[in-house]
């Protein structure tokens, strides 16, 4: 759901953050993995040192330590390299010791089925991004959807009205942060600011085809501590469906109820 141009301005802050990173090694290491994950095709060493602003011999170096970890594979014959399973495994042990992935499926499977939608359980990661950590899809022919382990800019659609709202972020850095957002109908600053500010009474966000045209998305906030805004569930559909005010209510109880059992109440 990305063009190029967002490609391209999500790589240069990737180069920016591995050349400013006090652990370049490990910088290094996590800037490679992330290219080639969100790569639809094996890249080839010249294409990943000029992506990340790495030097070859710098960038082979890595790779091949990489894939002696088994994080990384190298087809000998075109010498590109792709994500190995190694990877997955670490996801599948981080999923299964995750609280907020192990107590959200039952939910996000109930609220998908009971009202066609798409839902996103996501955690959300400072003011960088969101991950999708746990998914259930609907059951209409046209779907929307989100990979686990999916990762979006934190600030944008309704998820991101949220982390706004609720995260007392100083209008000062919203307004910077705003200009770097990418929309399909992009709303102006202050109708979203106002936005951020219906958020914040009502208790959830929604996102009516800003983000991507035609598609509505319902947020709510979860909380791991009283202070700490940590995850969220998230509702797609493609227009506005019949009981939308239905869904609104029984996604903030939901997210209530989730936030109560991580905080241990």
């Amino acid at each position: 759901m990305e063009n190029s141009n967002k490609k391209t301005t999500k790589d240069e802050r990737l180069a920016l953050a591995v050349k400013e990173s006090k652990a370049p090694a490990i910088s290094r290491a996590a800037a490679i993995l992330r290219l080639l994950g969100k790569s639809d095709s094996p890249l080839g060493l010249q294409t990943i040192a000029r992506e990340l602003g790495l030097v070859p011999s710098t960038a082979l170096n890595v790779l091949r330590a990489l894939v002696i970890e088994q994080f990384v594979s190298v087809d000998p014959d075109t010498k590109r390299y792709s994500l190995e399973a190694g990877v997955l495994t670490l996801a599948r042990q981080w999923l299964g010791r995750n609280q907020f992935s192990n107590i959200v499926q039952p939910v996000l499977d109930r609220l998908s089925h009971s009202y066609d939608v798409t839902m996103l359980g996501v955690q959300i990661v400072g003011l960088e991004h969101m991950i999708v950590v746990a998914s259930s899809e609907a059951t209409a022919n046209f779907q929307l959807r989100a990979q686990i382990g999916s990762r979006f800019p934190a600030l944008i659609s309704a998820t991101g009205r949220c982390i706004a709202a609720f995260g007392e972020i100083p209008r000062s850095v919203l307004v910077e942060k705003f200009s770097s957002l990418r929309w399909d109908e992009p709303p102006s600053m202050e109708d979203w600011l106002q936005q951020i500010e219906q958020t914040k009474q009502q208790g959830y966000a929604i996102d009516s085809g800003n983000y991507i045209s035609g598609v509505t998305v319902v947020a709510a906030p979860v909380w791991k501590s009283r202070d700490t805004l940590s995850h969220a569930l998230v509702a797609i559909s493609i227009g506005r469906r019949n009981g939308m005010e239905e869904l609104k209510n029984d996604l903030l109880s939901a997210a209530a109820n989730l936030s109560r059992q991580l905080c241990g109440e």
